[in-house]
C-alpha cells in the first residue's frame, strides 16, 4: 500500500449496532498471527503472549467462552533450533519443535489466572468432512462446557498440499462460521485496515469499519498486496465471510492496550467488519 486511498465512511448507527453485537458476544474466537507472538528472530515473545492471555482472560473474566486460534508453531520453531528454511518438509519439522514450545508458554501464562487450556490441531479435511466437523463441534463444546480454553492451530506436521487449509485466518472463519460464536477478532501486528500501508506510509489511515464499503476495501486491498497465504488480504476475506453469516468480526492490533477489554466495552478497536443485514450491501 505505497499510496493513500479514500474509502468511503459506514453509517454511524450500523456502526454502532456492530459494536454492540460485538461487545454482547458471548461466544469468541480470537485468532492471533505470528508476528503477534514472535520477535524479529521468529523466536516466541514470551511478553506478546502474555498480553494476549491476559486479555483473552478479560473476557473470561466477564462470563465470555473464549476458543483461541494460534499461529506461530513453524516461527517458534525456527527461533529454538536457530533453524532457517524454506523447505516444507523442514518447515513441518520446525511446527512439531515450535507447536510444544509454544503450548508449554500457553499453559504456563494461563496458569496464572487457575485457567486451563486444551489443543486442538486441524487439518482441512477435518473441516471439510462433516462427520470430523461435527467430532471437532463436540469436542470444542465440551471443553467450553469444562471452562477450558481451546488452543487451535493447523496440523502442520501432516498436512501435506491437499490438506492444507493454508492459513489460519481461514481457519479462524471457517472455524467462527462452523461452530456459529458471536464475535471472530483477528490479532495481527497493525491496527486494522488502512487506506494505505502504515509501516511504508504516514499518511495512511485506518478504516473505522467496513459494511457497504467493503468493494472498494477489496479493490484496494487486492492492489496493494502480493499473491499468497497471509497478510491483510485473507484477514480481510475470512472477515467478511464471516460477517456475511451474521456474525460481526475485527481486525485489530495484538499490541493495542486491552484491546480484548475495548470491544468488550463497545469501544472502537480497530477495523470492524459489520454484519450484513441485506441493507447494507444494496
Amino acid at each position: 500500500m505505497s499510496e493513500t486511498a479514500t474509502i468511503e465512511a459506514v453509517d454511524p448507527r450500523t456502526v454502532s449496532q456492530a459494536r454492540e453485537l460485538a461487545a454482547e458476544a458471548e461466544l469468541v474466537v480470537v485468532k492471533a498471527g505470528t508476528n503477534s507472538l514472535t520477535d524479529e528472530d521468529s523466536r516466541l515473545d514470551r511478553v506478546k503472549l502474555d498480553k494476549l492471555v491476559a486479555d483473552i482472560m478479560d473476557l473470561r473474566n466477564r462470563g465470555k467462552d473464549v476458543i483461541l486460534i494460534s499461529s506461530g508453531a513453524v516461527g517458534a520453531g525456527r527461533g529454538r533450533l536457530d533453524q532457517e528454511t524454506e523447505v516444507i518438509e523442514e518447515s513441518q519439522a520446525l511446527s512439531t519443535v515450535g507447536q510444544s514450545h509454544l503450548m508449554r508458554h500457553y499453559t504456563q501464562s494461563f496458569e496464572r489466572y487457575d485457567q486451563t487450556v486444551a489443543q486442538i490441531l486441524l487439518t482441512g479435511k477435518d473441516l471439510e468432512t462433516p462427520e470430523r466437523f461435527t467430532n471437532f463441534g463436540n469436542t470444542v463444546e465440551t471443553l467450553l462446557e469444562w471452562g477450558v480454553v481451546p488452543i487451535i492451530n493447523e496440523n502442520d506436521a501432516v498436512a501435506t498440499e491437499e490438506l492444507r487449509i493454508g492459513d489460519n485466518d481461514m481457519l479462524s472463519a471457517s472455524v467462527a462460521i462452523g461452530l456459529d460464536v458471536d464475535l471472530l477478532v483477528t490479532l495481527t501486528d497493525v491496527d486494522g485496515v488502512y487506506t494505505g500501508n502504515p509501516k511504508e506510509n504516514g499518511d495512511a489511515e485506518l478504516i473505522d469499519a467496513v459494511g457497504a464499503n467493503y468493494d472498494a476495501v477489496q479493490r484496494l486491498v487486492q492492489e496493494s498486496t502480493t499473491a499468497g497465504f497471509g497478510g491483510i488480504r485473507t484477514k480481510v476475506e475470512g472477515a467478511r465471510d464471516v460477517s456475511e453469516y451474521g456474525i460481526p468480526a475485527i481486525i485489530a492490533g495484538s499490541a493495542e492496550p486491552d484491546v480484548l477489554e475495548r470491544i468488550a466495552t463497545e469501544q472502537s478497536a480497530g477495523t470492524i467488519f459489520v454484519p450484513i443485514n441485506g441493507e447494507e450491501d444494496e
